[in-house]
């Protein structure tokens, strides 16, 4: 039953709040002011009581008045209004830098100053969407892999897209930025207290644009550098375990087992899971397009997307295993029966001629 602006937890949002509400007070005595005389005066000169209207105008004091007293209060907001905007898009001097990459419907983060990028999904089950479960106080605001931001520390964001207008908006820091194909927005942030902060895309990005949250986790510096460094580890591990399996062959019936997975987790909801796709809106998938045609041109769609259409880009989403596995079961699901084999390796030589 919230009505009013969120206060928020950083100093900017603060001073959003307060020049949101100082232009609230000015409004309401205006309309106060301006309501009561207009009142006053239908009734005190209402023709009921025999009231003659005067008959003058050009009043030289009168124009006067009401051209300098909006003029002072229209300096009286926009001086604090000015230095709040000045202030919120000075990203100048921060701490560390977060590469922020809106996709249909998942957010990706990129630390500069770490070895860490990761992709942050929805995790609200479909079982909730769909009224199968009760719904949790944080539906649809619930993710796999939070963004996580020291406190005391000028975080800077640099905000993105991979496909269309996404923006990427946290009410606890005042900060809402559009995320635009080929172009590059810069917000801030400094939190001082620990906590978790959740907001949404603002932008109507698509079908699932309602499943695209927020979450933002803020530690303590200390609890961050230890975090920092197990996810670089982490991400170690893993370049060097796709390179491990670069080398390895997976059984058809291995890829088909994982391709299967990946589809009804990334697929599905467009592709229907029995590939028939969604007459006029989403291809189908059985017994024509890519899945039956070039081998070379399906893996190309699933690592690169198809610009304005849903399809988005899933290289930095799956491992190259994960797409061998899709695109493998994606030609010999549902009768395809194609009898291509796609391997890890050959996803790496995709990319490497991608480049």
């Amino acid at each position: 039953m919230q009505l009013n602006m969120t206060r928020g937890v950083t100093d900017i949002s603060q001073r959003v709040y307060n020049l949101h509400m100082l232009v609230f007070w000015i409004c309401v005595v205006i309309g106060v002011i301006v309501f009561s005389v207009m009142f006053w005066s239908i009734l005190r000169h209402r023709k009921s009581r025999g009231v003659t209207p005067a008959k003058f105008h050009d009043n030289v004091k009168v124009e006067i008045a009401w051209t300098v007293i909006p003029f002072l209060i229209l300096v009286a907001m926009a001086v604090p209004a000015t230095t709040t905007l000045l202030k919120m898009d000075d990203t100048s001097d921060s701490d560390m830098s977060v590469l922020i990459t809106g996709s249909q419907w998942r957010w990706h983060y990129s630390y500069l100053d770490y070895d860490i990028e990761y992709m942050s999904n929805l995790a609200t089950p479909r079982e909730q969407i769909y009224g199968r479960l009760p719904r949790t106080e944080n539906y649809l605001l619930e993710v796999d892999r939070p963004l996580v931001i020291p406190t005391g520390k000028k975080v800077r964001f640099l905000i993105t897209s991979d496909d269309v207008i996404h923006s990427w908006w946290v009410p606890e820091f005042a900060v809402k930025k559009d995320a635009n194909p080929g172009y590059i927005n810069e917000a801030w942030t400094r939190v001082d207290q620990p906590g978790i902060y959740r907001g949404q895309c603002a932008e109507l990005c698509g079908r699932d644009h309602a499943f695209m949250p927020v979450v933002v986790i803020a530690k303590d510096p200390e609890d961050f550098e230890a975090w920092a460094r197990s996810e670089e580890q982490r991400l170690a591990d893993r370049r060097a375990e796709e390179e491990r399996l670069l080398a390895m062959e997976m059984s058809k019936e291995e890829l088909m087992e994982m391709g299967q997975q990946v589809h009804m987790s990334y697929c599905a909801a467009c592709h229907q899971p029995n590939g028939q796709g969604v007459p006029g809106v989403f291809p189908g998938l059985v017994g024509q397009g890519i899945a039956v045609n070039d081998k070379t041109a399906h893996i190309d769609v699933v690592w690169n997307g198809v610009s304005g259409s849903a399809m988005q880009s899933f290289r930095n989403t799956l491992t190259m295993r994960e797409i061998a596995a899709v695109v493998t079961y994606q030609r010999n699901a549902w009768g395809n029966n194609t009898g291509d084999v796609v391997q890890a390796a050959d996803v790496h030589n995709f990319s490497q001629g991608n480049q």
